[in-house]
């Protein structure tokens, strides 16, 4: 499968929510395209470079599909991009305009898994900060009961590094993520209570 990259200094989970502000003319043709063509772009985080020039990238990311656009007062196109599966980057070329098109392999999907007890109130906290978040979350489908869906929600939100954010979407065990997320929150709790 060929697609059209969009390299960020972000990570896009699946069934999660990007906001974007497209003004680059690169991928204002690719968002135009996609919207047309009702195909997917990948979205895979920068490792090394910037946004606007040359870039390595891991090579996992996610697919994007344009949930909602907007065309802002200063010009510049708004869009809402939705994550659906992960794939693994086989190979990349560069555009003559400089947009990266990469052949992917979709991986595995992670299945839904039953949010354990002990992640309970993993589930309690996000569903407040979610509702906190507003418009970019409300039409979201929320599924408190997934292991899954509340890793993902929460690696999104939290202040993970680059790397962490990375990692999220690259573990294949949904506990895991959920481990990393509680330990993180707890970090957060300790540094407010000193």
């Amino acid at each position: 499968m060929q697609i059209p990259l969009f390299p960020l200094h972000t990570v896009l989970y699946p069934e999660g929510p990007l906001p974007l502000r497209i003004f680059e003319p690169r991928y204002l043709d690719m968002i135009s395209q996609c919207l047309r063509e009702g195909t997917p772009f990948g979205v895979v985080q920068i490792r090394a470079g910037s946004e606007t020039g040359p870039a390595s990238t891991f090579d996992i990311g996610t697919l994007a599909e344009v949930s909602d656009w907007y065309q802002g007062s200063d010009g510049i196109l708004g869009i809402t991009a939705l994550g659906s599966e992960r794939f693994v980057l086989q190979s990349r070329e560069r555009q003559p305009d400089g947009l990266l098109r990469g052949e992917v392999q979709l991986l595995p999907a992670t299945t839904s898994c039953p949010l354990p007890e002990e992640f309970l109130s993993l589930a309690q906290i996000l569903d407040s900060v979610l509702t906190d978040l507003g418009r970019l979350y409300v039409d979201l489908p929320r599924r408190y009961e997934d292991a899954v869906w509340v890793g993902y929600r929460f690696a999104e939100i939290l202040p993970f590094s680059a790397q962490q954010k990375q990692d999220c979407l690259e573990m294949t065990d949904p506990l895991q993520r959920l481990q990393l997320v509680r330990t993180v929150l707890r970090d957060a709790r300790d540094v407010e209570l000193v």
